[in-house]
């Protein structure tokens, strides 16, 4: 029998995970999927910060959802996890990923010895000392990444892999067949990650501190919403795309200034790659809870000046990506 594993997202307030039957290759089949509620200290902007907590909620998730299989694929893709381009001399990969620690330190905020890295290959070239491997470099910090496995170990399961979320994202939307270059945008609650692929293949990650609940924050502290009252006016308001009525001014302004410095960054993030790589960008996909703030997509298809789409393979953005962390694990 093939194995299974599920995909799991640490988001703000839940845990999400999705079994997979057979995730490798075309053939992946969904099996069950599920969410439980955490407190908001028990996981910060991604980051385990109370592992016995999300323990208890890892076995309680297990219970709810029925998963039949401890395998687990660990997401990761908050403003701690960095991916900055990085060209070395060609040779295996493993042998590339051993002078990692020498090869990135300059591009590290931190020592090399406190992240764990990873290089992702995207093409080969020659340099003026041979042949090269351009590619980017993936550092995570290492404190972070083993909370969030020592939560997992805690409650009896086995961490399988720790995927980059935008890569697992890429390969769930992204059309291999083509040579279309597209930007994958993933709008959290508190982080915006940004993905510019080329056939599917990633040339370019960013991600932004900033999401979905900066709105609800400004909306709670300038208009003294509840929390409950903000998500509300996000759903039914969001950002204008006409006239508004004036006793909802007020509340559009606020929702307005603050998506708006997201959409600016958005902005910005995908003409640096255009101006900085010579390469057009065809369309933008969105996913995410973040992107369903309404009008967002067509601001940003504004602001941006291409085709913006959302796209919902999971049929509930909330798990799209503990679907794409599953689908796209290599574990079984």
């Amino acid at each position: 029998m093939a194995k299974r594993v599920v995909g799991v997202d640490f988001g703000h307030r839940a845990i999400r995970a999705v079994e997979v039957d057979n995730p490798v290759g075309t053939s992946g089949r969904v099996v069950r999927s599920a969410e439980v509620t955490v407190p908001d200290t028990a996981i910060v902007d991604g980051e385990v910060r109370e592992v016995h907590t999300v323990a208890s909620a890892l076995k309680r998730l297990w219970s709810t959802g029925g998963f039949k299989t401890k395998r687990v694929v660990l997401g990761m893709g908050n403003s701690r996890v960095l991916a900055r381009d990085l060209t070395v001399p060609s040779m295996p990969l493993d042998q590339i990923r051993e002078t990692l620690p020498f090869q990135a330190q300059d591009l590290l905020p931190v020592p090399s010895a406190g992240a764990i890295l990873d290089f992702y290959p995207i093409s080969h070239g020659m340099g003026e000392n041979g042949a090269v491997v351009n590619g980017l470099l993936i550092a995570a910090l290492k404190d972070v990444v083993l909370a969030n496995v020592s939560a997992v170990r805690t409650a009896g399961l086995e961490t399988v892999g720790v995927d980059l979320i935008p890569f697992s994202l890429t390969r769930l939307l992204a059309d291999s067949g083509g040579r279309e270059t597209v930007g994958y945008i993933d709008v959290g609650a508190t982080t915006t990650s940004v993905t510019i692929a080329t056939g599917g293949v990633p040339q370019f990650v960013r991600i932004i501190p900033a999401g979905g609940e900066d709105v609800t924050r400004a909306l709670v502290e300038r208009a003294e919403f509840t929390h409950e009252q903000a998500e509300r006016a996000k759903v039914v308001l969001g950002i204008p795309l006409g006239p508004v009525e004036a006793d909802q001014r007020a509340v559009a302004d606020i929702i307005v200034t603050e998506a708006g410095q997201l959409l600016t960054g958005l902005r910005n993030t995908l003409n640096y790659f255009v101006s900085s790589r010579g390469t057009a960008i065809s369309r933008v996909v969105v996913t995410g809870g973040g992107a369903q703030l309404r009008g967002f997509v067509n601001a940003l298809s504004e602001m941006t000046q291409l085709p913006a789409q959302v796209a919902d393979p999971a049929s509930d953005t909330r798990m799209t990506v503990a679907l794409s962390l599953a689908k796209g694990s290599t574990a079984a």
